[in-house]
């Protein structure tokens, strides 16, 4: 399942989550040409948590949508829900939103590729920004947010 950069139905759920106020983190297509699978996960614009109540009320507005368009398939699975705890992280303010977290991240930069680091602070702005983090030995980086592949906040069960 690919993130959403491009995809044809971005624009339509877009839209209509502007207008009911809540914003795209993530849309992942799965399951066949014949049965399509959205996963569409939202955030409020309020900050407040997500609640079943909100994703009924998107889920209903995008089924509308996408029944009236002829591209759409007859038979398809739509999924609204929170970006949970393994949210990705692609914009400044996102890494922002998250300092003192732990994310999985995927950046040349970092030995081995791919590792859980400390997120401690986001520099610069939008277009040159850069994520400060720090690895589990204690070293520091600058990641140009342009050259992470990925990026979620690390979830860790508490036993």
């Amino acid at each position: 399942m690919a993130g959403h950069a491009g995809d044809p139905l971005d624009p339509i759920i877009t839209e209509t989550l502007n207008e009911l106020a809540f914003d795209l983190v993530e849309l992942r297509r799965g399951g066949s040409k014949a049965r399509q699978v959205l996963e569409i996960r939202v955030e409020r614009r309020d900050g407040e948590k997500v609640t079943l109540e909100d994703c009924t009320v998107v889920s209903r507005a995008l089924e509308a949508r996408f029944d009236a368009m002829e591209s759409m398939p007859a038979q398809y699975v739509l999924e609204v829900s929170s970006p949970g705890a393994d949210r990705p992280l692609r914009t400044a303010a996102e890494w922002r939103r998250f300092v003192g977290r732990r994310a999985t991240v995927t950046c040349g930069a970092l030995p081995g590729g791919r590792q859980e680091v400390e997120i401690l602070g986001v520099e610069g702005e939008d277009g040159a920004a850069g994520a400060v983090v720090r690895d589990g030995k204690g070293v520091e980086y600058q990641l140009p947010l342009n050259t992470i592949t990925q990026a979620r906040l690390a979830f860790h069960w508490k036993r």
